[in-house]
């Protein structure tokens, strides 16, 4: 029988005190820090485009793309119907428009289209609002966009792929590069028995005729992680005669047939699923030398080096969209008579949360300015490679516990999969994780320091520019340098200088460029340990409350949805 409509008392589908989405609404316009540092950092001239990029992935469709490409995941076909070996991976439409978007924008390539002053800092930005919608893409725009530093150590290959990877097409088409309008490129170093340890790889070279810089091997190995197995070539490492070697393996041969590349399988990860991470096999492959012959970790370090960029700018933007939803839940979500943007002990955590990702973004963008600098000058090399492994060390730290809290902040709405916070919450440890996790990033630090003593003095300059303007500030850096000229056993203390160092950096941009509040917040906070372990227990927090209008502009948009 049919069932009437009624006007019932006990209806119960009205939908009162949610928050609507958080869409149509541009993440560039309202980051002020991230705005005025574009500016301060050397890129003002790309502001009209971050904007126009922003309005872009501020967008109800955009936005859905992050939600499809990780609803639908990537698919491997090892093998057509008849027995044929194919190799291929199958995504979701949502991921290839997403990636089309990286392209387009230049984010795997701008600094090498556009080589002046603030190229870094503008492509910093737009990989920033990218990853705010969806990170996996990061990977294989990442791995292109860092390969381009390790290929000039082979001109000649360098100016045969080049203009491959640094073109504004996105062609996703499994066809010879020369066939294609742009490619991607990945990199396989990793093998199950060593990890970090690439020396212990056990992948063979062995030269077709000469050998040497530029010249044809064949590589036989099985690689435990390869980052975006989809893509046009790879950059790795093998044993060749003369020990660790660096080469290019294309997917296809310069005859038009296919590479002995197989993809065995793709990882079954815990986050970053819109993105295929495999196993791949090496059987006589083809590939070519790139750099000298036994030097290939010092060839690849500088694709590793730009990679840990791209750990800092990918898990500080995972703290600005944890932030940005949490703030924007708490100002349209009422409890107990109020907004909760309005209890005090909401704002007390919420302020907590800012000051971080604003010390996550002001860090990212000074690093993104040295890698502008080293390109102008190669003397600061060796200041920005140190402070690459100290902000990577500490920002991809800092993301798991950060982007947790923020999620609290939702309770339980926060928890189910429709919303972004699982996906944000897997992605988190990911970067600490990728290019050399927590204690091999320490170890490079020391390396760094021992290895380039210009590094070390040079940072410390740095900091000196905000002494006296906070007595906590003074305080911490005054035993900072006690500890680095006096510590015994530096390789077990390395995570505390480095934690110190992290903190002493970000202090310093703080009271440059922050607020005077929010910069006195993170001191007493952060160097001086007032108040608890927790986020939300700072000391007297109303004064740096003031500042989440700052933290997130409202959207015009937004509020007129939400009344």
């Amino acid at each position: 029988m049919a069932i009437e409509e009624t006007s019932s008392p006990y209806q119960t589908h009205e939908v009162l005190n949610q928050p609507p989405p958080l869409e149509k609404y541009n993440p560039y316009a309202a980051d002020t820090v991230l705005r005025e540092g574009v500016k301060r950092e050397g890129a003002a001239w790309a502001d009209a485009d971050l904007l126009a990029f922003g309005q872009q992935t501020g967008q109800a469709d955009f936005i859905k793309l992050g939600f499809l490409a990780n609803t639908c995941t990537p698919v491997l076909r090892t093998h057509d119907r008849f027995g044929h070996r194919l190799d291929v991976i199958e995504y979701h439409p949502a991921w290839h428009e997403l990636m089309r978007a990286g392209v387009q924008q230049g984010v795997h390539a701008l600094p090498w289209r556009e080589a002046k002053r603030g190229a870094h800092v503008a492509r910093a930005v737009k990989h920033f609002l990218l990853t705010q919608v969806e990170a996996g893409v990061g990977c294989p725009l990442t791995m292109t966009f860092a390969a381009a530093p390790a290929l000039h150590a082979q001109p000649e290959i360098a100016a045969e792929w080049l203009p491959r990877i640094t073109s504004l097409d996105y062609d996703p088409r499994f066809l010879p590069a020369q066939e294609k309008t742009g490619c991607i490129m990945g990199m396989a170093m990793t093998e199950k028995q060593g990890g970090s340890d690439v020396r212990a790889n056990t992948t063979q070279a062995v030269a077709i005729g000469a050998e040497g810089p530029g010249e044809e091997y064949l590589l036989t190995g099985h690689k435990w992680f390869c980052s975006a197995p989809m893509c046009d070539a790879f950059l790795t490492l093998a044993q060749s005669d003369g020990g660790l070697s660096c080469f290019i393996v294309p997917r296809w041969l310069p005859d038009g047939t296919k590479n002995r590349v197989f993809i065995q399988r793709l990882k079954d990860k815990l986050g970053n699923r819109s993105n295929a991470s495999g196993e791949i096999e090496f059987l006589d492959t083809w590939a070519r030398m790139v750099g000298e012959e036994g030097r290939g970790v010092p060839t690849i370090i500088e694709m590793v080096n730009h990679t840990r960029l791209d750990c800092v700018i990918g898990s500080a933007a995972l703290m600005r969209q944890a932030l940005v939803q949490a703030i924007h839940h708490c100002r349209h979500r009422s409890a107990f008579g109020k907004l909760l943007i309005d209890q005090p002990l909401m704002r007390n955590v919420l302020a907590d949360l800012a000051l971080e990702s604003e010390a996550a973004t002001l860090l990212m963008l000074r690093l993104a300015r040295g890698y502008d600098a080293a390109a102008a000058d190669p003397a600061q090399r060796p200041l920005v490679r140190l402070m690459t492994a100290i902000a990577k060390y500490w920002v991809c730290k800092r993301t798991p516990a950060m982007v947790y809290e923020a999620l609290e902040c939702l309770g339980g709405a926060g928890y189910v999969e429709e919303s972004i916070f699982p996906r944000l919450y897997r992605e988190a440890p990911l970067s600490s994780i990728w290019e050399g996790s927590g204690n091999v990033i320490c170890l490079d630090v020391l390396r760094a320091i021992a290895r380039e003593p210009e590094a070390l003095p040079a940072l410390l300059q740095e900091l000196k520019t905000a002494s006296g303007a906070d007595p906590h500030y003074d305080r911490r850096l005054k035993s900072l340098e006690e500890n680095l000229h006096g510590a015994t056993d530096r390789e077990a203390q390395a995570r505390y200088v480095v934690e110190q160092l992290a903190l002493a950096i970000q202090a310093n941009l703080l009271i440059q460029h922050a607020p005077d509040s929010a910069a006195r917040a993170f001191c007493r906070a952060r160097l001086e340990r007032a108040g608890g372990m927790e986020y939300g227990t700072m000391p007297a927090p109303h004064e740096e409350t003031k500042n989440l209008d700052y933290a997130f502009r409202h959207s015009s948009a937004v509020q007129q949805k939400a009344t």
